[in-house]
């Protein structure tokens, strides 16, 4: 395939993926990258990862194309994954995706692209809730609503505080309620179950939330009381989830009219 062919094909591509398509040596490959990132045919995000024109210029090209393309198994996450979805309350600048492999944040453009380890208590990290879906021309692996909500319960700092993760799931109009329940279980964390659970417990008529969901989470919550809040914020003891959580969250205090 000719170089120009493989660049109006691949919006974000690898080395390795440029030097599948050429026949020549590996230093005839590095030679043409070279070359055709000299001309501004194509950028360099990161090492071993460009983009093609005509969206060469950063703020151009798609984030979510690139972040899932930064390591091999790589996955948008948490509160990215719900802007991907077109569910977010608000649009960061920041895109957090899931990867077992080794790799560091960067910048590329005005975006900061994050990797985050999976849980260990998985037992297949990047396989439950991820989806692999065409988009931009290219494909995008990502995290379904579902997963991406109890990541962010279970992580709330990539979800951006307590009002943008209320926000935002209330921005979903319907979840996989029996995926939600299986996954936050598997995680293995009864703060996260708590959550989970008190947030279902507060949506239940909206989301159809049945009295079983409730109780099979229940049965996973704490034992003893438990902040809601990793900096353990005071608020008010709500059982059966055992968890204390902040008045603000309890009332949805971001609601009122001042």
């Amino acid at each position: 395939m000719k170089s120009e062919e493989f660049f109006q094909s691949h919006p974000v591509f690898t080395r390795e993926e440029y030097a599948e398509s050429r026949t020549g040596s590996p230093r005839t490959v590095e030679s043409l990258l070279r070359s055709h990132s000299q001309s501004g045919r194509i950028t360099r995000v990161r090492r071993g990862l460009y983009v093609s024109s005509p969206a060469k210029r950063a703020e151009g090209v798609d984030p979510y194309l690139i972040a899932s393309r930064v390591t091999p198994d790589a996955a948008v996450s948490h509160h990215a994954a719900f802007q991907f979805h077109g569910r977010s309350y608000s649009i960061w600048n920041q895109i957090t995706f899931l990867t077992q492999s080794h790799a560091r944040a960067f910048e590329f453009g005005p975006i900061q692209y994050v990797p985050l380890r999976p849980p260990a208590s998985l037992d297949d990290p990047l396989g439950v809730g991820i989806e692999t879906l065409f988009y931009a021309g290219g494909m995008v692996r990502v995290s379904s609503l579902e997963r991406a909500m109890v990541d962010m319960l279970h992580n709330p700092a990539y979800g951006g505080g307590w009002e943008e993760i209320w926000r935002s799931l209330d921005m979903v109009e319907f979840f996989d309620l029996k995926m939600l329940v299986s996954y936050a279980i598997k995680l293995g964390s009864a703060t996260t179950v708590a959550r989970l659970g008190f947030y279902l417990s507060q949506h239940r008529e909206r989301l159809f939330v049945e009295q079983g969901h409730l109780e099979e989470l229940a049965a996973h919550a704490p034992k003893n009381a438990c902040y809601m809040d990793t900096s353990r914020r005071s608020g008010r003891l709500v059982h059966p989830w055992n968890l204390i959580v902040p008045e603000f969250v309890l009332n949805q205090g971001w609601n009122e009219v001042a």
